[in-house]
């Protein structure tokens, strides 16, 4: 059995798309994962099962309880590991919070990769993982017109972001 990390995508950022931790815990100990424990409130699951159609058994179960599709994505937390260790950017990033790992269900499209790669989005920049875009945002993401371009559809089949430090506490 591997330990797994999932990570949801767009809940509890605003007042809708809410779902509470205890019940999402729930939720996955009803599906027989065990060791389930949150991170944050922001949809960081992590867990002991097997890894194979954990994703679509997730999603399946988050829609039919909470009454809402949710895209999920499943790594297990070797891979979570192999992303800090294969950090691009190293110490020349100032603060975690403003560093990001976009998570990415399968390899990203290569033409829309090279796209991007051939846009200027200073002081934004990005770097490319396997299954990750490591994307440093200086001034926050909130207005970055990288991370808009990022959150296009097409890239890949689902997105999902966390902030360097996040990716850290998965660890913890």
């Amino acid at each position: 059995m591997a330990r797994l990390v999932a990570l949801l995508r767009g809940i509890n950022l605003g007042s809708r798309r809410r779902i509470a931790m205890a019940d999402l815990r729930e939720l996955i100990t009803d599906l027989g994962y065990s060791d389930v424990r949150t991170v944050l409130a922001s949809g960081n699951v992590i867990f002991t099962g097997p890894k194979a159609k954990a994703r679509e058994k997730l999603e399946r179960a988050i829609e039919e309880r909470f009454e809402m599709p949710v895209d999920v994505v499943v790594k297990t937390m070797a891979e979570i590991e192999a992303i800090l260790a294969a950090d691009p950017y190293g110490d020349a990033i100032d603060n975690p919070t403003r560093y990001f790992v976009v998570f990415l269900d399968r390899a990203p499209d290569r033409a829309k990769l090279e796209a991007l790669e051939a846009e200027d989005f200073e002081p934004d920049s990005f770097r490319t993982g396997g299954r990750e875009l490591y994307v440093w945002c200086p001034e926050g993401m909130q207005n970055s017109k990288l991370m808009k371009a990022l959150g296009k559809p097409g890239l890949a089949g689902t997105a999902t972001v966390r902030n360097w430090a996040t990716v850290n506490k998965l660890l913890d």
